[in-house]
């Protein structure tokens, strides 16, 4: 498990190391007053952020879509009880990541 969480955390390590932005990347000027270190690190939160929380949610339509199938392959007459339900847990993991979209917008703003 350990082995497979590192493999992982390379490969994304990785893909920030090589990712062309670093290459592109812009000192602030003069008339930033030297706020740049600050602005990038909210630009990074925000990304990092919405990307967890798109990862996060991912994982739970997954788990949850494949926890209501399986459900419903063991007891197909239980299909109408399992489906509003989990309609309704999508939509609130969906809110969730609605959430984290608009906090990353809030400290976009803040740049």
């Amino acid at each position: 498990m350990i082995g497979r969480l590192g493999k992982w955390l390379a490969m994304a390590a990785a893909m920030v190391v090589a990712s062309p932005l670093l290459a592109m990347a812009q000192t602030a000027g003069a008339a930033g007053g030297g706020d740049g270190l600050r602005a990038g690190l909210i630009g990074l939160g925000a990304g990092i952020g919405i990307g967890i929380a798109a990862l996060g949610c991912g994982m739970g339509q997954g788990k949850l879509a494949a926890s209501a199938m399986e459900s419903i392959g063991r007891n197909p007459n239980s299909a109408g009880q399992i489906f509003v339900p989990m309609i309704i847990g999508l939509a609130f993991i969906e809110a969730l990541t609605l959430y984290a979209l608009v906090i990353a917008f809030f400290l976009q703003a803040k740049i």
